[in-house]
């Protein structure tokens, strides 16, 4: 469903559905900075989408809203992990004018980014958060500006055994700030919300870990209300050097492709 301001159903025949591949490289630069590691990432999602309105179906596939990590400081201490990260979003493509349909959102945004990942009992549990602030500049083609974003990813795991671990995950995504056009408030604001929340199973497998996720959003306002499955594998490239440990299993997730 499109859920409107108040919560309820705003059209009456509405579905969306979403398949994406989100390839993302992380590469830790073997150098202290700040006391910490330096790290860089890119997440380049492929996205496919078809929607169907009371017009008719349309369907479009391209490249979702990049992600440049330009920096990423991690630190430890006994079994505490955290970092802060500065990302830029770039617009996605292709875009059209008009089109009722668009892969991601044409515009550039930047976002700093904490997160931390606590891991007591050797590891047998763990508590994940992240958290980032995404500031939208302005689409230069229809001078709509995307109102501020909040999102706060979590993740709480238990080891049942030593390969597998089960637990809950999701989201909380808050839009600050209203959405404008031309400089004015855009209808009533169109500030989105959504909670989400499901189960998580994960998987250790030689040198990588699979993960299957799924999660619901609730109390959504001003966006797309329904489910997500998500498939993660996460592969070391050991590159002739000794790979660090992961400092966070919280997902690097695209709310801008929400």
């Amino acid at each position: 469903e499109l859920m409107n301001s108040a919560g309820a159903s705003a059209t009456p025949e509405f579905k969306v559905r979403v398949m994406a591949n989100a390839f993302k490289i992380v590469h830790n630069w073997d150098f202290p900075v700040l006391g910490g590691k330096f790290n860089s990432n890119i997440a380049v999602p492929t996205v496919y989408q078809e929607l169907h309105v009371a017009p008719g179906d349309y369907g479009k596939t391209g490249i979702g809203n990049v992600i440049l990590g330009l920096f990423q400081i991690g630190y430890q201490k006994n079994s505490l992990y955290w970092y802060y990260e500065g990302d830029v979003y770039l617009p996605g493509t292709p875009y059209t004018k008009g089109d009722v349909l668009n892969v991601g959102q044409n515009n550039y945004a930047a976002a700093p980014v904490a997160a931390f990942t606590y891991l007591p009992h050797g590891g047998e549990w763990e508590v994940s958060s992240k958290y980032q602030y995404i500031v939208n500049f302005h689409d230069t083609v229809t001078h709509y500006r995307s109102g501020n974003e909040f999102t706060w990813e979590y993740v709480a795991m238990k080891d049942v055994s030593h390969k597998v671990a089960v637990g809950v995950n999701g989201y909380l995504y808050q839009q600050t700030t209203d959405d404008e056009q031309n400089g004015a408030t855009f209808g009533s604001g169109n500030r989105g919300r959504d909670l989400a929340v499901g189960p998580e199973v994960r998987v250790h497998a030689g040198h990588c870990i699979v993960v299957f996720k799924y999660f619901r959003g609730t109390l959504v306002e001003n966006k797309p209300a329904g489910n997500a499955f998500w498939f993660e594998m996460g592969i070391p490239l050991h590159l002739g050097r000794t790979v660090p440990a992961a400092a966070s299993s919280v997902h690097q997730g695209n709310s801008k492709g929400d």
